[in-house]
C-alpha cells in the first residue's frame, strides 16, 4: 500500500532533528557565528510547540527571520499556507531551498526565500499575516521592530529571544526592566511573554536561557496626532538618562527644562515623573503637546 503525500509531508522525519542539523552543517561547511547570533534549534518538539503556541493557520502567510538550516521551517510549512523565510547568510540562503526539496517535497512551492539582511527588507513576495522566528539574539530587538513598522499586515508573532530581551519587551509600567523596547513593541501590539525555551534544545548550547514573545496587533491603534517617529522620539529622549525626572529627561528633546515642563503639564503628566512609569499613550500625550 502507498502512503499518499500528504502524510507523507507530516511523517516525523521530515523535521530536523541533532544528527540531521549536524550532518547538514558539516556538509555546508557552517560553524555557528556568534556575531550573527546564530544557534540553531535542534529539537523537533521544540519547533511544533512553537507553531503551536503562534497559532499558526492553514491560511497564513508567515515570515520567518533567520531561518538558519531550516529547523523551524520545516515545522512551519507543515502547517502554513505560505513560508516566506529572511536570510542574511549567503551559504545558508543557498542550502534551504534543497533542504525544504528534500524533506517536505509536498510544501516546496509553498516556499519563499528572500537572501537579504532583515533590517533592509522593505517588501516581501506576499503580504505577511505572521511573525514567527528565532531572532539572532545581538539583533532581535531591532529586526522585530523593523518588521512590525514595514509589514502592518502582520496580525500575530512569535519570537524567541534572549530571556532577558523577552522580559524587557513584555514589560509593563513600573517593572525595572520596562523601557525602550517594552514602549515601542506596545505602539504595535500586546505583548506577553509565552514561555520559556531551555539550553539544550540549541547547538551551540547558549549560555543564556531563551524565552518566547508574543504580540498580538493592537485592535484599536494608538489614538495621537503625533506620528509615530514623533512618539518614538520621546521614548527615546525619557530612557536615554532613565534615573532623571522627565522635566531633565527630555530636556534636550524640547529645547529646555522649562519647556519640557510645558508639555509635560499640557499632557496631564508630573514633570516629577520618570519614562518607566508611563504607558505608550502616555508617551503620545506627551509628543502631541510639544510646544
Amino acid at each position: 500500500m502507498s502512503t499518499s503525500e500528504p502524510f507523507a509531508e507530516q511523517a516525523p522525519h521530515s523535521l530536523l532533528g541533532p544528527a540531521d542539523i549536524r550532518e547538514l552543517a558539516a556538509a555546508l561547511g557552517v560553524r555557528p557565528t556568534k556575531q550573527r547570533g546564530q544557534n540553531f534549534v535542534i529539537d523537533a518538539n521544540t519547533v511544533r510547540r512553537i507553531v503551536r503556541t503562534a497559532e499558526v493557520r492553514a491560511d497564513d502567510v508567515v515570515v520567518e527571520v533567520g531561518p538558519g538550516l531550516g529547523s523551524l521551517t520545516l515545522a512551519l510549512l507543515e502547517t502554513a499556507d505560505r513560508l516566506v523565510a529572511v536570510e542574511i547568510d549567503d551559504v545558508l540562503a543557498a542550502a534551504l531551498p534543497a533542504t525544504i526539496q528534500a524533506r517536505m517535497p509536498g510544501r516546496a512551492d509553498r516556499f519563499s526565500l528572500v537572501h537579504s539582511d532583515a533590517m533592509q527588507v522593505d517588501e516581501l513576495p506576499a503580504d505577511p499575516t505572521a511573525l514567527v522566528a528565532n531572532l539572532p539574539y545581538n539583533v532581535a530587538v531591532p529586526v522585530l521592530l523593523h518588521m512590525l513598522e514595514r509589514f502592518p499586515t502582520i496580525e500575530r508573532t512569535l519570537v524567541m529571544v534572549q530571556a532577558e530581551v523577552a522580559d524587557r519587551l513584555a514589560a509593563k509600567p513600573g517593572n525595572k526592566v520596562y523601557g525602550v523596547p517594552s514602549v515601542k513593541a506596545n505602539w504595535y501590539a500586546e505583548v506577553k511573554r509565552a514561555g520559556s525555551i531551555g539550553r539544550n534544545v540549541f547547538w551551540p548550547a547558549p549560555n543564556v536561557d531563551s524565552g518566547l514573545v508574543s504580540l498580538v496587533k493592537r485592535a484599536e491603534p494608538v489614538r495621537t496626532t503625533a506620528t509615530r517617529q514623533e512618539v518614538f522620539a520621546v521614548v527615546d529622549a525619557a530612557f536615554a538618562q532613565r534615573r532623571k525626572t522627565l522635566r531633565a529627561a527630555l530636556a534636550g528633546w524640547a529645547g529646555s527644562a522649562p519647556a519640557a515642563e510645558a508639555a509635560l503639564v499640557a499632557a496631564g503628566i508630573s514633570p516629577q515623573a520618570r519614562g518607566e512609569a508611563l504607558t505608550v499613550e502616555e508617551f503620545a500625550r506627551i509628543a502631541e503637546a510639544k510646544a
